[in-house]
């Protein structure tokens, strides 16, 4: 068994997330969080140089090189399936692999509120799945596919850098796309996408002009689009797409966003009493009274909105951290750290309940 086996197979045993490796320290893992020494002998930089050509492949090589630092996959039969960062750190070569589970996660094991299994009826338009690093947005994207491809039968092509999960057919066809495997980019593949029959597309991440375009032209076209973008907050998803435009096309972009976006969903990990990971789940749905605000360029009411739409479906991050205090599963303290407006959050839980959405709206 080489070291990065030993490595990975001791990171698996034990549960860890994540293992960092960097010359002249000892590898460490992340278990339910923490930070942990693996062992206690450092790894040289010879090390760490070996390890790094063992799993870099052909195709990211030359990437590395010039850029200095490269996603890929790794797949281990005997031990998995591992996602890879290496990159060079003050000269020096660092990696950090995060251990991909091969099953897909259903709503239940990932403790999302049930009202997001209704994402999976959606037959056309954009759901977006926001949230920082960790937060848990390709996890949720791959439950909502999963979800699809148990009940209904379509075309389904995901295009990932790197694949995360590896999905089964069940009632639907699905294709998986790795970006420096299966195709040079997201551009290249983005271009020859509609050629490809889809129904449903999953485009990993929004991440550049050219991506959300093809996003707003496979929603307007009638497909499905999931895809996922780093935001705080539903309310700044428009804001950070629109961002990424040059001001002379921001109104054009806007328009498409209002007339193509289904909804909006943010994550944010909590630990609960248990120190377990649980999700705080804000959810925006496009509803005549968001698209017009989005229309009309009211981007700075959105959050009112949320706050006034749960018969739509929708909710705000402190209500989700609400319910999970009241029912015990998360204490106080770390629901305040997480909360939308930590304030009216206090005034809830000691059972006042201030309408401020329907004033903001009602002043509009």
């Amino acid at each position: 068994m080489t070291l990065l086996q030993q490595i990975l197979k001791a990171a698996v045993d034990n549960g860890a997330s994540d293992v960092h490796l960097k010359p002249d320290q000892v590898p460490v893992f992340r278990i339910h969080g923490a930070l942990t020494n693996a062992d206690d002998t450092p790894l040289s930089l010879e090390q760490i140089m070996a390890i790094g050509d063992q799993i870099l492949p052909d195709h990211a090589r030359q990437s590395f090189e010039v850029n200095h630092e490269v996603d890929f996959s790794y797949n281990d039969a005997a031990i998995g399936r591992f996602r890879v960062n290496f990159f060079m750190a003050q000269g020096k070569p660092c990696i950090v692999i995060r251990h991909v589970k091969t099953e897909v996660p259903n709503f239940a094991s990932l403790r999302l509120p049930d009202k997001l299994k209704a994402l999976a009826d959606i037959h056309r338009g954009i759901i977006l799945i926001c949230g920082t690093t960790g937060s848990g947005k390709s996890t949720t994207l791959a439950a909502i596919i999963d979800e699809i491809n148990r009940r209904y039968r379509r075309r389904i092509i995901t295009i990932e850098d790197p694949i995360e999960y590896l999905f089964t057919d069940r009632q639907s066809i699905i294709t998986q796309r790795e970006v420096g495997i299966d195709t040079m980019s997201y551009q290249e593949a983005l271009v020859h996408l509609m050629r490809q029959d889809p129904d449903v597309v999953l485009i990993g991440e929004m991440r550049d002009q050219s991506s959300i375009r093809v996003a707003l032209l496979a929603a307007q076209t009638g497909h499905l689009v999931l895809t996922s973008l780093h935001a705080t907050s539903s309310s700044m998803a428009i804001p950070r797409i629109l961002d990424m435009f040059p001001p002379s096309e921001r109104e054009q972009i806007r328009h498409a966003i209002a007339l193509s976006m289904e909804a909006i969903v943010t994550q944010r990990m909590l630990r609960d009493v248990e120190n377990q990971f649980i999700p705080a789940v804000e959810i925006m749905m496009n509803t005549p009274t968001v698209r017009k605000l989005i229309e009309t360029n009211r981007l700075d009411v959105l959050s009112a909105a949320i706050e006034t739409g749960s018969e739509d479906g929708m909710q705000t991050f402190n209500h989700s951290i609400y319910e999970m205090i009241k029912e015990g599963i998360v204490n106080e303290n770390q629901g305040m750290q997480f909360a939308g407006n930590p304030e009216s959050l206090k005034m809830n839980l000691k059972g006042i309940f201030l309408d401020e959405g329907n004033r903001i709206l009602a002043d509009l």
